[in-house]
């Protein structure tokens, strides 16, 4: 049978209560019966010193234990006398049983006490124990088990006898029977009173959980269809409302990547429509005899058909950095040779357009673990962001700052600038800023996005910023090998 999460719960809060309930009801129960035995034995020591008192007085007055060893009736009253403080006492009747014939035999039980032991006897009188000063009985306990404590009584400093209590194993006296009885009822009205309430709380305590619960489950539903619009209420503090800010942000990002999914597809499709609506012309135009199949033409289709290579080549170099397949040789090397090289292959195109490249800074010796192919592509690509976009006249100025156990590299070129707005956004693929970086120079926008995938590769950094020169300014931040913090 299928149960549902909301009576789950229910049925978890129910044991747990209950489960609770019950144990304080046991430790309580066991805690008031140790009371109430400690507060028994209390109040028996209490008589077994008054019957001590009384018995020393006894023995004082009469100097010897014969008074008690042939009268069992005078041995009742002194009992009875031990539960409180007796307005005559008990040595009255001495003299009157003196004067009784002693019985022959074992003297018989009093009233009020039983001829035998029985386990349900275990009142005071039952027992205690008197012993004369060579410990043989003068009234012995008749509750079997094993012997007392016992206490001596002492006349004129020296010991005339011993007194002793059994523990009771049972409460016998109907007061303490009725008053643990009532305590006992109590506690369990109140065990059922609390289990009770923990039973009608635990349900609407249930729902409202379940009911936040139920509502990400919905939620979750419509998102998993493609609804990325759906939001769910996030106020409360609690994991379920951390869930729920979680839940939002996860919603947030699904529909993020929708829509640049869709515009990476809208630019890759418009990317590769160009070069192939020029080579289609092109060709349509010498199948007519428009034109004639020239150098000029050629060069033409040769040239559309290189960009469309690159702009494949650029989309298969990213799709491998996505899911983590494009390979990296890394070995150990010198970081300034790949920069120099790089600079120096791209001099005559900066020269073509009267751009000038400085170097400054540059350490001979840049170790670094890294892939030296990748490293160039990144090089290569910075430079022809500089070539693509960077007015006539103007400059590039490549710098290096060795900082701890990292080398930073910066690249900074002149105008024209790139908007603030704009700055956050250069690494996003096919991202052009309008105007100034457009598509007319030749660039799909997808160079510096795969410069940062291969900066990341290298554990390292890139972020672009304003640069001093009036263009944009692009710092790369590298771990050195080898180097100490």
């Amino acid at each position: 049978m299928k149960i549902s999460i909301k009576h789950r719960l229910y049925l978890a809060f129910l044991a747990a209560t209950g489960l609770v309930v019950i144990s304080m009801f046991l430790i309580t129960k066991f805690s008031f019966q140790r009371s109430l035995f400690r507060y028994v034995n209390t109040v028996e020591q209490e008589r077994l010193l008054r019957l001590e008192s009384l018995l020393i007085k006894g023995y004082e007055k009469q100097g010897n234990w014969g008074f008690l060893t042939s009268n069992r009736r005078l041995w009742k009253h002194f009992l009875i006398s031990s539960r409180h403080e007796p307005p005559f006492s008990p040595l009255c009747l001495a003299e009157r049983d003196r004067r009784l014939p002693s019985p022959s035999g074992s003297p018989p039980p009093p009233e009020g006490l039983p001829g035998a032991p029985s386990p349900m006897h275990q009142t005071f009188e039952w027992r205690v124990s008197l012993l004369d000063s060579e410990k043989k009985p003068i009234y012995d306990s008749l509750v079997p088990g094993p012997s007392p404590t016992y206490n001596p009584l002492v006349v004129h400093n020296q010991t005339v006898g011993y007194l002793g209590l059994k523990p009771p194993k049972i409460i016998i006296d109907s007061h303490q029977q009725r008053f643990a009885q009532e305590q006992h009822h109590s506690m369990t009205i109140i065990s059922l009173v609390v289990a009770a309430m923990s039973a009608l709380l635990s349900l609407p305590l249930s729902r409202r959980m379940v009911k936040r619960i139920t509502t990400l489950a919905s939620a979750t539903h419509q998102l998993s269809t493609g609804s990325y619009d759906i939001r769910v209420d996030e106020t409360a503090s609690d994991e379920l409302g951390q869930l729920a800010h979680d839940f939002n942000s996860m919603a947030q990002t699904l529909k993020s990547n929708q829509a640049m999914r869709r515009r990476w597809v809208a630019d890759i499709s418009h990317e590769l429509r160009t070069p192939l609506a020029i080579l289609r012309g092109e060709i349509e135009a010498v199948q007519d005899g428009i034109r004639t199949l020239s150098d000029q033409t050629l060069d033409t289709l040769h040239g559309e058909v290189m960009r469309l290579e690159r702009l494949v080549g650029d989309l298969y170099e990213l799709s491998l950095s996505d899911i983590g397949a494009m390979q990296y040789r890394k070995t150990n090397i010198n970081l300034s040779n790949v920069l120099l090289q790089s600079v120096e292959a791209h001099r005559t195109q900066f020269a073509e357009k009267s751009l000038s490249m400085q170097t400054r800074n540059i350490p001979k010796n840049l170790p670094v673990l890294g892939d030296a192919e990748r490293l160039r592509q990144l090089f290569y690509n910075l430079l022809k962001n500089t070539l693509h976009y960077t007015d006539e006249g103007g400059q590039l100025q490549i710098t290096a700052n060795i900082r701890k156990n990292t080398i930073q590299l910066d690249f900074m070129d002149s105008s024209p600038a790139v908007p603030d707005e704009s700055m956050g956004k250069l690494f996003d693929r096919f991202y052009r800023v309008e105007r100034s970086r457009s598509r007319e120079h030749g660039g799909a926008g997808l160079g510096l996005a795969l410069c940062k995938n291969i900066v990341e590769a290298h554990n390292g950094s890139i972020e672009t910023r304003p640069a001093p020169l009036g263009g944009l300014w692009i710092a790369i931040t590298l771990p050195l090998n080898g180097r100490k913090p």
